[in-house]
């Protein structure tokens, strides 16, 4: 299965993406500002790989000025749908759709494993104002949770994906942001949790991309499994899910 092919897969999904995926605590906008030296309230921002606009609201609520970059049909429609007053074109991280050194920062909230960074970071680059910045992030497994650590083993197993690092972007995104393009590039980490229904959870899970093209067959038998299994843990219906939000931030020294 191919990257690209993955990538796409959550087209299949976007309403159940919409209602059941994480959002991001106000901590993380914090830091970003904090590590770019600027404030969103009136920035221009672009959010790449938006999907149905989780970031790009939050972005919103902090007074930015966002425009939503999106390549799947399904997903930008949905980001449409829910964020009206946003403008939101078709494209991704490699070949943005954005005239030259018209954005203060350009955001990848989930998506930069989507893009090919031999691309991506110097169309960012083109993208951005002499005094941008680049911020990326993920909510990532806490895995000294017990219960959150052997699900994700149950999931590799059933996937056939390697067990992931509790950080997202590895250290040669790092060496390749700061390294072959100048750019001084800051980590942050931030703890959240959140409590939704066991049904929202699942469904969650079921919104990943491993799953999206898993077989039909395995899938409703991984589920079927796993609800049962947590219904048996979790008898009031309600889960509190923890994340580690992994932050990246690249700005022009």
């Amino acid at each position: 299965m191919t990257v690209s092919s993955r990538a796409q897969s959550f087209d299949m999904a976007a309403a159940q993406y919409a209602a059941s995926r994480p959002s991001y605590p106000p901590a993380l906008f914090d830091a970003v500002e904090e590590l770019t030296g600027g404030a969103l309230a009136g920035a221009r921002v672009a959010d790449v790989g938006a999907g149905t606009g989780i970031a790009t609201a939050l972005l919103c609520k902090r007074g930015a000025e966002v425009i939503a970059v999106e390549p799947g049909e399904a997903m930008a429609r949905e980001c449409s749908r829910a964020l009206s007053h946003v403008p939101v074109v078709r494209g991704d991280g490699n070949a943005l759709p954005l005239a030259g050194a018209s954005c203060d920062l350009i955001t990848y909230a989930q998506s930069w494993q989507w893009t090919d960074p031999a691309r991506s970071v110097p169309e960012a680059l083109r993208v951005l104002r002499p005094s941008g910045a680049l911020a990326i992030w993920w909510n990532t497994t806490a895995f000294d949770v017990p219960w959150i650590r052997s699900q994700h083993e149950r999931i590799t197993r059933c996937c056939g994906t390697r067990p992931r690092p509790a950080t997202r972007p590895d250290d040669s995104d790092a060496v390749r942001l700061a390294g072959l393009t100048g750019l001084r590039v800051t980590r942050r980490q931030v703890r959240w949790t959140r409590v939704v229904s066991l049904d929202v959870h699942l469904a969650n899970i079921g919104s990943r991309s491993a799953f999206l093209v898993l077989d039909e067959t395995r899938r409703r038998t991984f589920f079927a499994g796993e609800r049962k299994l947590l219904g048996e843990s979790f008898p009031h219906g309600t889960v509190e899910e923890s994340y580690l939000v992994d932050l990246l931030v690249a700005v022009r020294s």
